[in-house]
């Protein structure tokens, strides 16, 4: 019913920028927070950063003043600005959102397949 696809993953150096997108599509009446989580190997999935419908965000504080989310409503897309990237930054990204499908419905999680994200000389 719902698919978010992920792009924007691959090798940068440390210091460097990267530009994580995620669309959602399907069957959607409304979209509340989306956010972006990540997990690397022999690690729990974490969140890395979250933003509401309205626009507020919230952030991990290993990433704060470095990543950057956003969110175009009309096209159900989320952003993810990572710059100043570290070794410690390698994982897989994944995008998360909370999904309405109709008016009298309440929200679900979705989940996209994941980009990875690798940080390395």
């Amino acid at each position: 019913q719902v698919q978010l696809v992920e792009s924007g993953g691959g090798l940068v150096q440390p210091g460097g920028s990267l530009r994580l997108s995620c669309a959602a599509s399907g069957r959607i009446f409304s979209i509340n927070v989306m956010g972006w989580y990540r997990q690397a190997p022999g690690k729990q999935r974490e969140l890395v950063a979250g933003i509401t419908s309205g626009g507020r965000t919230n952030y991990a504080d290993s990433v704060k003043g470095r990543f950057t989310i956003s969110r175009d409503n009309a096209k159900n897309t989320v952003y993810l600005q990572m710059n100043g990237l570290k070794p410690e930054d390698t994982a897989v990204y994944y995008c998360n959102a909370a999904v309405s499908v109709s008016m009298y419905s309440g929200f679900n999680n979705y989940w996209g397949q994941g980009t990875q994200v690798t940080v390395s000389s």
